[in-house]
């Protein structure tokens, strides 16, 4: 099994990101983002990750623990009210990961993230990949509204667009 992760991993390109995810889907998850940001003071990532690089795949790196690293990299815990939300989505091992800052992770917990990832990869199985990002920022956004609801104007603390990594 190794072997075959590292293939997948080492033979996966920024192509596959571009054919999973073509401009028009980019731009679309941008304004979901936007637009879900604007109903409560949460703030959204979005990462994508064709495979991981060969320092990571030596290091038995899980999606989980990559997306922790790009986590922090992307600064997404560091928000006001300790309320960012990545949503982390790792194409060669076909793994979805959200990862949450400690506000808004305490009140949703692991069972309430995995839901939504397994709705996102039932959506990505069935070839749906920008159908299944806006499955998971309506899904994340449900979330902040109840627990970060929009009182007045607040600060977006955080870039809208997708990261492709």
């Amino acid at each position: 099994m190794m072997i075959s992760r590292w293939l997948k991993h080492l033979c996966s390109g920024h192509w596959q990101v571009r054919r999973s995810f073509p401009v028009a889907a980019l731009q679309a998850i941008e304004a979901a983002i936007r637009a879900a940001e604007a109903a409560h003071h949460g703030q959204i990532r979005f990462a994508v990750e064709a495979g991981l690089d060969i320092g990571p795949l030596f290091e038995n790196k899980t999606a989980r623990e990559r997306a922790i690293e790009i986590f922090s990299r992307l600064r997404v815990w560091d928000t006001e009210h300790n309320n960012g939300v990545l949503i982390y989505l790792l194409l060669a091992d076909h793994d979805v990961e959200i990862i949450a800052d400690r506000g808004v992770d305490a009140r949703v917990g692991r069972e309430g993230w995995e839901h939504i990832c397994r709705a996102m990869e039932a959506e990505f199985r069935a070839g749906r990949f920008e159908a299944g990002v806006l499955t998971g920022i309506s899904a994340v956004s449900a979330h902040l509204r109840e627990h970060y609801p929009r009182q007045g104007v607040g600060a977006n603390e955080l870039p809208d667009q997708p990261v492709l990594l």
